[in-house]
C-alpha cells in the first residue's frame, strides 16, 4: 500500500494509541508499516530469485510509478523502494506510467535516468539504470521481465500474446495488483507470479 497518507496516519494512530496508554494497540499499528514496507522489499527479493539470483544486465519492464493510477502523485509509492532495490541488484528498468514525468522519477530514485542501456544490452557497463518510456509495446522489447506496480486501466489490455513475442526467454510477469488473467498470461508462454495467488 502507499499514498501520501497512509504511513503518516497509521504513525498518528501509534501516538494517539501510545498517548492513551495503550502500548498493545500502538504496536499493533506499528508492524503494519513494518509489514508493508517488508512487502515491498520481499517483491524485490522474489524477483532477484525467479531470474536465478542476479540481475545483471538484465532488463526489466515496470509497469506503473504513481502510488495509484489516475493520478501521478508518488509520495510514499511502492514502487520506489521495489525500483530501487532493483537498481541497486543492476537490473536495467524501462518505467512506463501514463502520467509521472521523468523528472519526478529521477528526485524519486535518485537514480540518474539513462537510455544508453538500450543501445547495446551485452554491455557490461548498463548495470543500474533506468529510462521513462512512453510508448507500452516498445517497452517490452528484449525485456527480461515486467513488473505491475500501479492498476492503471490500460494495464488490463495489454495482449500479453504479443508482449511473449518481444520478450526474452524465460519471461517472467510479476503481477502486485492481480490485474492479470493467469489463464490468458501463461498460454502467452509466459512465466507469472501474481500476488494473492499463495505462490
Amino acid at each position: 500500500m502507499g499514498g501520501s497518507c497512509f504511513k503518516k496516519d497509521i504513525l498518528n494512530i501509534v501516538y494517539l494509541s501510545e498517548f492513551f496508554g495503550l502500548p498493545e494497540v500502538a504496536s499493533f499499528w506499528e508492524s503494519v508499516i513494518k509489514l508493508n514496507n517488508w512487502q515491498q522489499h520481499r517483491i524485490s527479493k522474489l524477483i532477484v530469485r525467479k531470474l536465478f539470483g542476479t540481475l545483471s544486465n538484465k532488463k526489466i519492464v515496470i509497469l506503473g510509478f504513481a502510488f495509484k493510477a489516475n493520478t501521478n502523485d508518488t509520495r510514499e509509492s511502492p514502487a520506489i523502494n521495489v525500483c530501487k532495490d532493483l537498481l541497486e541488484e543492476g537490473a536495467c528498468l524501462v518505467i512506463h506510467d501514463p502520467k509521472v514525468s521523468s523528472d519526478q522519477i529521477n528526485f524519486d530514485l535518485k537514480f540518474e535516468s539513462s537510455k544508453n542501456f538500450l543501445k547495446d544490452s551485452n554491455s557490461i557497463d548498463v548495470e543500474g539504470k533506468w529510462h521513462k518510456e512512453n510508448d507500452l509495446m516498445i517497452s517490452f522489447k528484449d525485456a527480461d521481465a515486467v513488473v505491475l506496480l500501479t492498476e492503471w486501466s490500460e494495464y488490463k489490455k495489454i495482449n500479453w500474446k504479443e508482449v511473449s513475442e518481444n520478450m526474452r526467454k524465460p519471461s517472467w510477469i510479476f503481477d502486485t495488483r492481480s490485474l492479470t488473467n493467469p489463464v490468458e498470461v501463461r498460454n502467452a508462454g509466459l512465466n507469472l507470479w501474481r500476488i494473492g495467488d499463495g505462490l
